[in-house]
């Protein structure tokens, strides 16, 4: 008697369901969101139902990848033996990423590692070390109409490529990882109209930073942004890396996911760094699905960006929406200068930094810390010359991993210590001791603060 796998199953349901999904593609009147949702909505498997959802409707949505990483997922295992669980609903979706204190600290920590390792063996699920996990997931995982959840808030990060990704908490990822389903309420969705063209010293970083700054760090609290651009010219500006910072950031005025228009970039992009988990399937659907909002679709609100208008901006200390113009900050002496972490870690990053560190020693009063975002950003670096550089600049550069953005180690903050960082937050004893202080600005900003050993204006350097 030939049995059919659960793979087969859903592959058929979905296959069934492709009127269903062209409808909600087609409808002009949804946000990406409602869209998205409407789609993954697990009622609509084998036309059970043609539901489009809505903004505040609660749905049960299949989920394509969920994530813990080494904060979170012992916490998730632990869930599931709790709850009497012995086996993953589908270990190709199920993904630990051993990032935030790579390699080890301390023993307990070894211990926490070495429980997640012996997790995944036991369950044939994905296990990444070193790289962050937002990094890893952007690299080889994440592709438009993806419904991507992770133990960790930065998950934000992949809407960068038209996927659905949002951060959860630990049981939560343990309940998908048994059951490969999660209720979701449908955020509100704000969107943002991108124009002009950046200035000298001017980036991604500047431009979300200025955001958050206007809207506050609770401004779009489990809302959805979407960034559209005004034109041809304005887009290319903005490179994947771009894009993912912005992606990524966005977490920090509290959004549920913060999603870029899938485009010839992100096409480019994708066919550049194939899929490893799309492969398998026939069924175009079960692969990418390109989710465009419609032309009427209903905004809670609505935001202009003018980037020519934009200038270097500066975080902090202590909340990321107390905003400053670098000029306002400028002559802040800092004992540490940052870059790295999963929002500006990326080679995008590590480029700007080199070439402004090129020929130029870190101050005698400054540590400089870099860390890549990811191995694979890691080899490019080395590829590029750009770690010769670092190190002949007095830098220190270190493998990749979360670090000293989480406080954890390769850069931990001490008492009362300054620190201009690239990195995602800065919140009291983010980085180290609670007396100590971080300030947030662009990798360009951090690198030439780190030559003057205060805050400083990137302009005069490019």
């Amino acid at each position: 008697m030939q049995t059919t796998s659960s793979s087969s199953l859903q592959q058929n349901e979905e296959m069934r369901n492709l009127p269903h999904i062209k409808n909600v593609l087609n409808d002009n009147s949804l946000t990406f969101a409602e869209k998205i949702i409407s789609i993954k909505n697990v009622e609509t498997y084998g036309k059970k139902s043609t539901t489009i959802s809505r903004s505040g409707d609660i749905v049960v949505v299949d989920v394509n990848l969920a994530m813990a990483q080494d904060s979170t997922g012992p916490l998730a295992i632990r869930s599931l033996n709790e709850m009497g669980i012995d086996s993953l609903h589908d270990p190709s979706k199920a993904l630990l990423v051993i990032d935030h204190t790579f390699p080890a600290a301390d023993e307990k920590v070894a211990n926490l590692h070495a429980m997640m390792r012996e997790f995944a063996s036991k369950h044939n699920c994905m296990l990444v070390e070193g790289s962050i996990s937002h990094q890893h997931i952007l690299e080889y995982l994440a592709a438009p109409g993806m419904m991507i959840l992770g133990a960790d808030s930065h998950t934000c990060q992949s809407g960068c490529v038209g996927a659905f990704a949002s951060g959860i908490g630990s049981t939560e990822v343990a309940a998908v990882w048994a059951t490969g389903q999660l209720w979701l309420r449908i955020p509100e969705t704000i969107r943002i109209n991108i124009s002009g063209i950046f200035n000298k010293g001017v980036f991604a970083r500047d431009m979300i930073l200025d955001y958050i700054g206007k809207i506050g760090e609770d401004g779009a609290n489990y809302k959805a942004l979407e960034w559209k651009f005004s034109n041809e010219d304005i887009r290319n500006q903005f490179s994947m890396d771009s894009r993912a910072c912005i992606s990524n950031a966005s977490m920090e005025c509290g959004v549920k996911i913060s999603v870029f228009p899938v485009d010839v970039i992100t096409r480019k992009y994708l066919d550049e760094n194939p899929r490893i988990n799309n492969n398998s399937s026939d069924n175009p659907y079960m692969k990418q699905i390109e989710i465009h909002p419609g032309n009427s679709a209903e905004y809670i609100d609505e935001f202009e960006i003018e980037c020519d208008k934009l200038v270097p901006y500066v975080s902090g200390p202590d909340h990321i929406d107390i905003v400053h113009s670098v000029e306002e900050l400028e002559n802040v002496e800092i004992d540490q200068a940052f870059i790295g972490s999963s929002t500006n870690g990326r080679i995008e990053d590590l480029e700007v930094a080199a070439r402004i560190l090129k020929g130029r020693k870190v101050h005698k009063n400054t540590r400089c810390v870099v860390t890549p975002a990811s191995v694979r950003v890691y080899e490019e670096a080395i590829r590029r010359g750009y770690v010769e550089t670092y190190l002949e600049a007095g830098a220190v550069f270190t493998n990749a991993t979360c670090g000293a953005c989480v406080g954890t180690h390769l850069g931990a903050l001490g008492d009362k210590e300054i620190c201009i960082s690239s990195s995602s937050r800065n919140f009291v004893g983010r980085m180290g001791a609670l007396s100590s202080k971080v300030y947030l600005a662009s990798p360009a900003t951090v690198a030439v603060s780190a030559i003057e050993g205060k805050i400083a204006d990137p302009r005069r350097y490019l």
